[in-house]
């Protein structure tokens, strides 16, 4: 399997984005999925997150409300619809698959594929 991330660009604060990850691989349905961000100032953090068990959705609390997370397995994609964005949403978005157990969801060290990342930049 491997990801193509795009949708990132430049925004203004309050406004909105999607990002796409598209997945090659016919078994793209079997992973879990989930969305980081880094900057250069920071390390890389957690974003959303969707398990294929029970279809849960997990957001990091700088998110909640704003961000949603969703997948379209017709089409081998990833979304994270990103509203009413901040400046501190400015960094560089990764979208990542893997095979982890739910107390690694939210940890980068566990997700085995990632995109090539796509920047997005919120002005104020």
């Amino acid at each position: 399997v491997q990801l193509q991330a795009s949708g990132g660009g430049l925004v203004q604060a309050g406004g909105s984005l999607r990002l796409s990850c598209a997945a090659s691989g016919r078994t793209f349905n079997t992973y879990n999925v989930a969305w980081f961000r880094q900057t250069p100032e920071k390390e890389r953090e957690f974003v959303a997150a969707h398990r294929v068990s029970g279809g849960h959705t997990y957001y990091a609390d700088s998110v909640k409300g704003r961000f949603t997370i969703s997948r379209d397995n017709s089409k081998n994609t990833v979304y994270l619809q990103m509203n009413s964005l901040i400046r501190e949403d400015t960094a560089v978005y990764y979208c990542a698959a893997g095979k982890t157990i739910l107390s690694s969801t939210r940890d980068s060290r566990f997700y085995g594929l990632w995109g090539q990342g796509t920047l997005v930049t919120v002005s104020s």
